[in-house]
């Protein structure tokens, strides 16, 4: 197939290179010059504007548009929508929101242009690899698109999983599982790692568990790379962001009072890790030491202040005077 790509960043010019590669033909589209000529290194053919990428395809012409979801992938779409004639398809490939997608089908459907939303999973990984597919739309326009699914997937990792909004509605429950996933991981490995009698080798620890653990998977495979000597862990800030789909799994979860606990910690785990003098937790240790006398740490202060029971605990950030499981009076534990 001949096929237009708008948008390539390090997804969509990997995809374009891995179509190239399966035999078909790429147009390719990107506001940056310079993304532009590195797609065209690689085999495909560069366009200035959508306008004359549109003017090079053939008909039923297939548009795939990689580009941020919200309003870049809104107006793009809306400009396709101008040169497009009936019968062509876009496809969007990015994290859109699936409620978005009926409306944008019912504008394309104006004109006689199909739409599918086609949930991409595989980052950058996806041109070795593949990327998995999960695909919405109506039988007729999946089917001119599939050549490119059957292309970009590996096998097996491609499904038309059910009318329009269906593919983004399933890489959005897709994204929340992977949230909560990481999560675990990223606690057990620092339960391990805080466990300083034992010297845990945590590279030696996940590389083991990649053969048959009951854990093992592909996030492990990347947590192995991750710890492994020189990958330059130690430089990571834990401030972690989310891109979207997270909220709105537990958005859908709280609506169709769906419980999702796992999912949830994870999200909120991620707002935590950006607040680093944490408002609620200055609160917390206030309130500690109004009802129970029990020690804080003051804004440059070496050790933590205040009236403390015997056998409480005294922690300050990184150390800790004392033990945080330790007992209070009458050998209950400190609240």
């Amino acid at each position: 197939m001949k096929i237009g790509m708008v948008g390539l960043g390090k997804m969509g010019a990997n995809m374009t290179q891995r179509l190239i590669e399966k035999g078909h033909d790429v147009v390719a589209f990107d506001l940056s010059s310079e993304a532009r000529a590195d797609v065209a290194r690689r085999g495909a053919t560069p366009a200035s504007t959508i306008e004359e990428l549109v003017s090079s395809l053939d008909a039923p012409r297939v548009v795939w548009v990689m580009v941020p979801a919200g309003e870049p992938t809104t107006s793009t779409i809306a400009t396709l929508a101008k040169v497009l004639s009936g019968g062509d398809v876009v496809i969007d490939g990015g994290n859109s929101n699936y409620r978005e997608a009926a409306p944008t089908a019912a504008l394309l459907a104006e004109k006689g242009i199909g739409f599918v939303d086609a949930g991409t999973s595989g980052g950058v990984w996806g041109l070795a690899n593949g990327y998995c597919l999960m695909v919405g739309g109506t039988p007729e326009a999946v089917g001119v698109c599939e050549p490119i699914f059957l292309a970009l997937a590996p096998e097996g990792g491609y499904a038309h999983v059910g009318p329009v909004g269906a593919g983004h509605f399933v890489k959005m429950v897709h994204n929340g599982i992977e949230y909560g996933l990481m999560q675990a991981y990223a606690e057990g490995f620092a339960i391990m790692g805080a466990a300083d009698e034992f010297s845990i080798d945590l590279h030696q620890v996940a590389s083991i568990w990649r053969y048959g653990s009951v854990v093992r998977s592909w996030l492990l495979e990347l947590t192995e790379r991750a710890l492994a000597p020189g990958s330059g862990f130690e430089t990571i800030e834990g401030y972690v962001v989310d891109s979207g789909e997270g909220r709105w799994t537990l958005e859908e979860a709280i609506e169709r009072s769906v419980p999702a606990p796992v999912i949830a910690a994870s999200l909120f785990e991620r707002f935590a890790s950006r607040e680093p003098d944490s408002f609620a937790n200055r609160l917390l240790a206030a309130l500690r030491n109004q009802f129970g006398g029990h020690a804080v740490l003051s804004e440059g202060s070496a050790a933590p202040t205040g009236t403390t029971p015997p056998g409480s605990a005294n922690v300050s950030k990184g150390t800790a005077t004392g033990t945080a499981t330790g007992t209070g009076p009458g050998g209950a534990r400190p609240k």
